[in-house]
């Protein structure tokens, strides 16, 4: 018992703290890192555009077409995350969690060369083309992550890595803002390495990761390998007895098995997933749409007004950085004691209460000498908000409220309403800050309101549960019986199926056998038989004409004396009507019809025996 209390609990292994790190790292952190590598050298970047356009044509690029470029390059990013999420389902059913990530490592080493290499080949369209690979590797890894964590995870602390990715994220936001600083790799000879440092950990996850296990889920349900899952627990967990963990798997596929795998059109279709589905398109909008990347946009004006030196606002913005990963470090730690529900809750209130105060500190800040100083603090506590629910917790979410066969489109689905999103944020905040000015933050703060309502009113608290027992908890929010209560719709079909092997079975089955049982009652059907059996020796021309003769006479007798016995058998009762008296001539006439019917049956038996000597001198006959 003690042994299988600690199996239940799961704990910390090697293995799975190095899967964790290694897959984190390798991908995670770039996603972070190409977010906010190219902030610090855009002037530079933006100097080396024009100056190869000027090599090439000898003049150079107008304001118009050098801000196209260097949008085309910001924009990239997240239209490859996009790109990237859609790619997601096909991977990782194909391919598995760890075999997509392997892969994805060629959209991070490809690009990290070709941007590492474009000032030496002045081009800037590689570093266009390489922003959008960069940003295809960040939408897989972004869904793969977490999903490759949570099904690696026992359920207890399914919370704490799940976590993980998103503190890697912002690990990479802060390694690329000191990198960035100008001392550094934000210079004229420095910012190509700057750009291609994203192949690094690309690599080491490429050459380690392949030493670690697959997700056992995937290896069992979708592979159907139940030996190699088995091995992966077993190695996950650090002993040999994973049998409990392997029937809960059991028991997840045997609830969607019907089901089959649910692309993302049969996903928006199911009953059974409908909340689950509004969930994550609003956790997932509301974590890009509550403001956190225009924010970080403002941050340095907020800091300017504030009164920061110009020279120093880079360093306050990577303050800002380690603040972020100091936060997210302790969602790791107390997402598993206060429950994903309560930090998504705390999380969202605090950027809504943020936002509003934000708003009035910028409109204040030329009439009150405290106002920048205000702001500066509320930049602080939005970023500590964000970085303890909304940021980290949507991905994990996903993977807890759905089971193996949905959540490879849920990611999808997740994936590309957060890198639209993202989108939409930075193509129109400029448009909405320079109408709105301080109060675009309303709508920001508006959006973390009914984001925090929404979750008050209908994400349950997943902390400690199996996938089974949270999508029992959905399945009464969307009035099911069950998980998958299309399944009932799905199981017709086998019934349908089956129904016609029913159907061909009832006659064999009822039919038959009681016209064998009335057979074997009524005597009469013999005889029956018999004429028609007797039918065939008459046929056969070829035998003697008295052989073939005898049992048709033998026939005609025995049909003759039938019919006499049927008439004597009526006609007792016609003169026991006449008369009562003649009680004893009744009774004599059924004696001598007895005696008839006796001897129209050793007729019978003669025409028998004489048909089965004919059949022995003509084969051809006894055949057909």
């Amino acid at each position: 018992m003690e042994k299988g209390t600690v199996k239940r609990g799961g704990r910390l292994t090697p293995v799975l703290v190095l899967a964790t790190l290694i897959s984190a790292f390798g991908s995670s952190f770039q996603y972070g890192y190409n977010v906010a590598a190219i902030n610090s050298p855009s002037e530079l970047m933006k100097a080396f555009y024009n100056e190869t356009y000027y090599d090439r044509t000898t003049y150079y690029l107008s304001d118009f077409s050098l801000t196209l470029l260097w949008s085309l390059s910001v924009s990239m990013f997240p239209f490859g995350g996009l790109v990237g999420s859609l790619m997601v389902g096909f991977l990782v059913n194909k391919l598995g969690r760890k075999g997509t990530l392997l892969l994805n490592n060629v959209f991070s080493i490809v690009p990290a060369i070709l941007m590492g290499s474009s000032e030496a080949v002045h081009s800037f369209e590689i570093i266009i083309l390489s922003r959008l690979l960069v940003g295809i590797c960040a939408g897989l890894s972004s869904n793969v992550v977490p999903m490759y964590l949570g099904e690696l995870s026992p359920k207890n602390l399914r919370g704490a890595l799940g976590v993980v990715p998103q503190l890697f994220i912002t690990v990479g936001i802060l390694v690329a803002q000191i990198l960035g600083l100008r001392n550094l790799l934000a210079n004229e000879e420095g910012w190509p390495i700057l750009l291609g440092v994203t192949g690094i950990p690309a690599a080491l996850q490429l050459l380690l990761l392949p030493f670690f296990p697959e997700s056992p889920r995937y290896l069992l349900v979708q592979k159907k390998n139940p030996e190699a899952a088995r091995k992966a627990l077993k190695r996950l967990r650090g002993w040999d007895n994973v049998e409990d963990e392997m029937e809960e798997i059991r028991l997840e596929d045997e609830a969607e098995k019907a089901a089959g795998f649910i692309s993302i059109v049969k996903l928006f279709r199911i009953k059974s997933l409908r909340w689950q589905l509004i969930s994550i398109i609003v956790l997932m909008g509301g974590q890009q749409l509550s403001g956190v990347n225009a924010i970080y946009y403002y941050a340095d004006e907020i800091y300017k007004n504030a009164g920061v030196a110009e020279d120093n606002v880079q360093y306050v913005t990577a303050g800002t950085g380690a603040v972020n990963v100091a936060i997210t470090i302790l969602a790791v730690f107390v997402v598993e004691l206060l429950g994903r529900r309560i930090l998504l809750l705390l999380g969202f209130s605090i950027c809504c209460t943020a936002c509003c105060v934000l708003t009035a500190a910028l409109v204040l800040q030329t009439t009150i000498s405290w106002m920048p100083y205000l702001s500066i603090v509320c930049v602080l506590i939005y970023v500590i908000g964000h970085a303890l629910g909304p940021s980290p917790i949507p991905a994990l979410i996903i993977t807890e409220i759905f089971l193996q066969s949905s959540r490879s489109s849920a990611y999808m689905v997740g994936g590309s309403v957060h890198w639209l999103s993202n989108f939409t944020v930075g193509l129109l905040f400029p448009f909405i800050q320079e109408g709105l000015g301080p109060y675009s933050f309303i709508i920001f703060g508006g959006v973390c309101f009914l984001t925090t309502v929404f979750v008050f009113l209908v994400i349950p608290e997943t902390k400690g549960k199996t996938f089974m027992e949270i999508n029992q908890t959905f399945a009464k929010r969307n009035h099911v019986s069950e998980v998958y209560p299309e399944n009932e719709e799905l199981k017709e079909i086998p019934e349908e199926r089956k129904k016609l092997p029913e159907e061909m079975e009832l006659p064999e089955e009822i039919e038959l056998p009681a016209e064998m049982e009335r057979s074997e009652e009524i005597e009469l059907p013999k005889e029956m038989e018999l004429s028609e059996e007797t039918e065939l020796p008459g046929k056969q021309k070829e035998l003697p004409g008295e052989q073939k003769e005898l049992p048709e006479k033998l026939k005609s007798v025995s049909e003759e004396l039938n019919l006499v016995s049927e008439g004597l058998k009526e006609l007792p009762e016609e003169v026991k009507s006449a008369s009562e008296g003649l009680k004893e001539l009744p009774a004599k006439l059924q004696s001598v019809s007895a005696d008839l019917r006796a001897v129209s049956e050793a007729l019978k038996a003669v025409a028998e025996e004489r048909q089965e000597e004919l059949k022995e001198l003509s084969p051809s006959a006894s055949e057909q």
